[in-house]
């Protein structure tokens, strides 16, 4: 872990990273996407949560999928899907405190939207500790795992991969910021579709507690 210390940007996934995926913000988002999907198409919630999730493997987002096989306007998915209820989440004080010291360029990178974001990052009391947002808008609706979007991150920040941390709930979308050179962490869950290839070799380390990891980080800067 001491060489994280010497890390200049930290990249870090949204949904069920920054905070607790037990929250169940995320399970609400699921459900409008169905919804959103049975009313566009004229299935039922049934047929429209197999071709969610269909669309979700094949194109590593729902959105990516009726993008590509159907004539939908994006920004109106991400307003529809993202129109939910997070006043039960709280201040993330300690948190909060733990992003504070860590020194660099903090960044967020999300296959969600900016608004989404920042919602939610104001609601945990965290937003003052980011630099910038990079959502599905700013990759041009090119997802996570896709190297594209990135690239395009790195490119937009000047960033050097190799003075990089991306952390995520989703193994696989370690994968290509591995590849880049960054240093990955991964924010262990049972969930299979976040869990799958968690055990593989592009994981630099991982954690059940995002909080506690970089609490050891800034005391290792300390040292």
């Amino acid at each position: 872990m001491k060489e994280l210390q010497f890390s200049k940007f930290w990249i870090f996934d949204l949904d069920n990273t920054l905070y607790s995926g037990k929250t169940r913000v995320f399970e609400q988002i699921d459900k409008r996407m169905s919804k959103y999907i049975s009313g566009k198409l004229n299935v039922s919630i049934v047929e429209a949560k197999e071709i969610q999730k269909r669309y979700f493997y094949k194109y590593n987002t729902t959105l990516n999928g009726m993008l590509k096989n159907h004539k939908i306007d994006a920004n109106e998915f991400l307003e529809f899907v993202h129109d939910i209820d997070i006043d039960f989440l709280k201040k993330d004080l300690t948190l909060s405190e733990e992003l504070r010291k860590l020194k660099g360029k903090k960044i967020i990178f999300t296959n969600g939207s900016k608004k989404h974001a920042l919602n939610v990052i104001r609601k945990i009391g965290i937003e003052q500790h980011f630099d910038d947002i990079f959502d599905i808008v700013d990759s041009n609706f090119v997802p996570k795992p896709t190297m594209e979007p990135y690239k395009k991150l790195v490119e937009k920040h000047n960033i050097d991969p190799n003075l990089c941390v991306l952390i995520e709930d989703i193994a696989r979308n370690l994968k290509p910021a591995y590849e880049m050179g960054m240093k990955t962490i991964w924010i262990e869950n049972d969930e299979p579709w976040a869990a799958k290839f968690s055990d593989s070799d592009f994981i630099n380390y991982k954690t059940n507690n995002l909080m506690e990891f970089l609490k050891q980080i800034n005391l290792l800067k300390v040292a």
